[in-house]
C-alpha cells in the first residue's frame, strides 16, 4: 500500500483519482493546490504525489521546483496527471488527461519499483 498525495484544483479530478488508488488499495490524501500540497508533504511526506499542472495559488510547476530542491523531498516520485503535459518539466513520469486509469496505476506502479529519471 502506497501514501499517495493527489493535487488537482478540479474537485471531480480529486475525487476520480482518490477513488482510482484507493480501489488499488492505496492510501490516498488529496488537496487542491501546490502550497497545500507543500503543507501536506511536511506533515507526512507521501511514497508518490501525483499533480496536475496548471492550479490557481500555486501550479505543479512550482510544486514539482520545490519539491525537488529541498533534499527531504527531492527524491519522492511525481507523476504529472495533466492536459499540459510540456510543462511537466522535472515530474518522473507524465500521464495525459483524459487518462485510462490502468495506464495512470501502470505508471504509478512503475515509478515505485524503482528510480527514474529526473
Amino acid at each position: 500500500m502506497l501514501r499517495i498525495l493527489v493535487v488537482d484544483d478540479e474537485p471531480d479530478q480529486r475525487f476520480l483519482l482518490r477513488r482510482i488508488f484507493e480501489r488499488a488499495g492505496h492510501e490516498v490524501t488529496d488537496v487542491c493546490d501546490g502550497a497545500a500540497a507543500l503543507r501536506a508533504v511536511r506533515e507526512s511526506p507521501p511514497d508518490l504525489v501525483v499533480t496536475d499542472i496548471m492550479m490557481p495559488v500555486m501550479g505543479g510547476v512550482e510544486l514539482i521546483r520545490r519539491l525537488r530542491s529541498v533534499p527531504a523531498t527531492a527524491a519522492i516520485p511525481i507523476l504529472a496527471a495533466s492536459a499540459d503535459t510540456i510543462l511537466a518539466d522535472g515530474a518522473d513520469a507524465v500521464v495525459p488527461k483524459p487518462y485510462s486509469w490502468r495506464h495512470l496505476l501502470a505508471v504509478a506502479d512503475t515509478l515505485m519499483e524503482g528510480p527514474g529519471p529526473r
